[in-house]
């Protein structure tokens, strides 16, 4: 398969022309049937109709004008070949047939010669010469006796079983078949009709209608269909196709800027959005959004690096200054002051660790463990605190997470507090609700609110005159938020009732409990 044969059969509009079509052909082709049905269904109720009504003119004539069996020969039957006639006894001889009938199907009855029937008084001789003697050995009672003959035969003429004479059936029975007419074969349709002729003998009368006009309907209304449905079904593709490539031309306008961002790397750029309020528009808003975001993520970490390593050059100059001097003066090496860098180098180079970690997405551990017993242990073993460190913590309330990282939070909030305090630090544990809360708290000067958000982002110190050795590296208080975050919690800072900065850490309880009633205050 060619390149440009595989690209057709993958494009969402060639599935979408080549999908619709095939549905349109499908209801075009089911319809089709039901048309071509439904027309042949009426036309041959037509037919129905039409040979109903000429059996029950014939069976009209046979009720009225025929006295007796013999006198079948001399009935007006009709002489077109539209409509062939047969008329037969119960017995199913035929009486008589349409002039020039050769074949004939479908009737019950493949005869098309009718059979003479006997002469008058031939069956009635024995009768009559009986009746002769009767008459002529009869006195006055002779007539009574005729009389009462009358009223015999008129008895067994018409008894409640017999049919009426002249009495024309309210059924019609329907057959199809094929006659031949004067030469002219065709199908056609056979309705049969019984009617009581004034002899009081029941004859079947079989009427045919030409079934020629609904087969050349049919055939035309096929051969029509037949022609017509390739054609509309190239409309109907490139009507989709159009429709489509119309449709798309927006996504394809999102992919070519897509394709241009990913060359220039220019992530400022943004797909166009189309006026219509359509999925095509929400798929360009949502990219733009993506891109926005996208943005965002690399301008943050372009100024992570950019202060990682601005704040990673100080301590190393530092300490490459001293190595050199004490390298070429050993009387004059800062040991303490080189290993004070060394260590700033190494916690900064830890956070930065830790951070990366966070940004690839890694998920603490599910360990449970006491918050309460471990904040006790991380502030027993600050034992070089400016300021001791007063402990407010209820025992029992568990948390799920990673112990190491949770360790570390407290201890960046513990050691901001211990910058900004000026005589009491508080680190406290309680519940609330469904939450176990660490609250530091300190007596200094607080967080301006308009900066509460602010001091959380990366390499943020609300004083810029401060020193960068006592005020460290702004990346405390991030990381802490960070690791919040991973644990399903949340970390905010207030103010405190001594006046200073309030860090709340909020974690899921590790029992899941939550009710209001299980609440307890830093101050209980």
């Amino acid at each position: 398969m060619s390149a440009g044969r595989r690209r057709f059969a993958s494009s969402v509009r060639a599935r979408a022309s080549l999908g619709a079509t095939a549905v349109v052909a499908v209801a075009l082709v089911a319809a089709g049937i039901a048309v071509v049905l439904s027309l042949r269904a009426n036309l041959t109720g037509q037919a129905d109709r039409s040979a109903d009504a000429a059996a029950r003119e014939v069976a009209l004539n046979i009720a009225s004008l025929v006295p007796d069996p013999t006198s079948y020969a001399g009935l007006d039957l009709p002489d077109d070949v539209e409509h062939p006639v047969q008329v037969t006894d119960e017995g199913g001889r035929l009486l008589m047939a349409s002039e020039d009938l050769q074949r004939i199907s479908g009737t019950g009855v493949p005869a098309v010669t009718p059979v003479k029937s006997p002469a008058p008084g031939a069956t009635a001789a024995p009768g009559d010469d009986d009746s002769a003697d009767d008459d002529s050995g009869a006195d006055d009672k002779g007539g009574d006796d005729h009389g009462g003959d009358d009223k015999g035969g008129d008895d067994s003429g018409g008894g409640d079983d017999d049919p009426a004479v002249g009495e024309i059936s309210d059924r019609t029975s329907y057959t199809t078949g094929g006659a031949t007419v004067d030469g002219k074969a065709g199908d056609y349709r056979f309705a049969a009709v019984e009617v009581t002729d004034r002899a009081g003998e029941t004859v079947v009368v079989h009427a045919g209608a030409s079934l020629a006009d609904r087969q050349t309907a049919v055939n035309t209304t096929t051969v029509s269909m037949l022609l017509g449905l390739p054609v509309l079904l190239l409309v109907v593709g490139g009507v989709t196709w159009l429709v489509t490539r119309r449709a798309f031309r927006p996504v394809e306008g999102i992919r070519r800027e897509m394709a241009a961002i990913t060359a220039s790397t220019d992530l400022s750029r943004r797909v166009p959005e189309p006026a219509s309020d359509d999925e095509v528009a929400r798929l360009a808003r949502t990219t733009n959004e993506t891109l926005t975001a996208l943005e965002a993520a690399v301008e943050r970490q372009r100024r992570f690096v950019a202060d990682a390593s601005h704040e990673l050059r100080s301590p190393i100059a530092s300490l490459r200054t001293q190595l050199e001097v004490g390298d070429a003066h050993p009387e004059l090496l800062d040991v303490p002051g080189a290993v004070a860098d060394t260590v700033r180098l190494q916690q900064l180079a830890a956070d930065l660790l830790l951070l990366a970690r966070l940004d690839a997405g890694e998920r603490p551990g599910r360990a449970r463990f006491e918050l309460g017993a471990l904040v006790r242990e991380e502030v027993s073993q600050r034992t070089s605190d400016r300021i001791p460190v007063t402990l407010d913590v209820r025992p029992g309330l568990e948390v799920a997470g990673s112990r190491g990282q949770l360790a570390r939070v407290l201890g960046n909030l513990l050691d901001n507090a211990q910058r900004h305090a000026h005589a009491s630090v508080t680190a406290s544990v309680y519940r609330s609700g469904g939450q176990v809360v660490l609250a530091v708290a300190d007596d200094g000067s607080g967080v301006p609110e308009a900066e509460r958000e602010r001091i959380f982002e990366r390499f943020v110190r609300l004083d810029d005159a401060r020193s960068r050795d006592d005020g460290g590296a702004g990346l405390g208080l991030a990381i802490a938020r960070d690791v919040a975050a991973r644990h399903d919690g949340t970390l905010t800072v207030g103010r405190a009732p001594e006046g200073g900065a309030l860090f709340e850490l909020r974690l899921p309880r590790a029992d899941g409990a939550n009710t209001d009633a299980d609440t307890d205050s830093a101050d209980a």
